[in-house]
């Protein structure tokens, strides 16, 4: 991650040192919150730096704040998503998108941006539980203990259209049409028992974490006797879509 914020000054100062047709009376500077995001509770701020009328850079900071997890029941069953007692997550994300204009310019009109993102999710301390069968025909119920996080780098592209209002040009909206990103995610999630686990108890606990199947994630799951850890390695997908408001000076 650090690499790429040192790298930022170089880029700047490299397409500025090439820039040529600048219109001095230009507002080159935009900052943008994107509305949208609040629906998922994420807190975001956007800058945006015109170097040419075609070229211009954007980057944008968000985080969501630790809470419940965005539409859960749309990849949980109500009855998997009850053994996640009290699931909370927080997340963060950067987004570095070099964007070119394909009408007015200077930030103003149609635009096609490549992107790089950043992403860190995180949970906090959360309880599990599964109802291991005995060879007796008694059900036990195990409670786990879970904690982890997970990582996504990934590469997209976005289209959309900026547009700037009032008489002064001072405002901005900035409407995301679509986009899509790919990429890798890596992390793991430890789930800890106060039970001592027989092969048996494992054997359970392993196929009932694999079953939940959880859509977009590839994870590997593997059990020793005080719990479970959950290895995430795999694709990163994501999409984007929004509407952005903000002030250009």
């Amino acid at each position: 991650m650090k690499k790429y914020l040192l790298f930022l000054p170089f880029l700047f100062s490299t397409v500025s040192a090439q820039e040529t047709g600048t219109d001095a009376s230009e507002k080159m500077n935009i900052i943008k919150t994107n509305v949208t995001g609040y629906v998922f509770r994420n807190i975001n701020l956007t800058y945006e730096r015109a170097f040419t009328r075609w070229f211009s850079v954007n980057m944008g900071f968000g985080a969501v704040p630790e809470g419940k997890v965005p539409f859960i029941n749309s990849f949980l069953n109500d009855e998997d998503e009850k053994r996640f007692q009290n699931l909370d997550i927080k997340a963060f994300n950067f987004t570095i998108e070099p964007r070119f204009y394909l009408g007015h310019g200077y930030g103003k009109g149609f635009y096609a941006a490549p992107y790089y993102r950043y992403s860190k999710v995180t949970s906090n301390t959360f309880d599990f539980y599964y109802d291991y069968n005995g060879p007796n025909g008694i059900s036990y119920r195990i409670p786990l203990k879970g904690f982890g996080s997970v990582n996504g780098n990934s590469g997209g592209v976005m289209v959309g259209v900026q547009f700037l209002l009032t008489r002064r040009q001072n405002l901005v909206l900035d409407l995301w049409i679509a986009g899509a990103h790919y990429g890798a995610g890596k992390g793991d999630f430890t789930m800890t028992s106060d039970y001592i686990l027989t092969p048996e108890m494992q054997a359970q606990l392993k196929r009932e974490i694999e079953d939940l199947d959880i859509p977009y994630v590839n994870y590997s799951v593997e059990t020793n006797e005080r719990g479970a850890r959950v290895i995430v390695d795999g694709p990163w997908i994501g999409f984007r879509s929004g509407l952005s408001l903000g002030y250009r000076f």
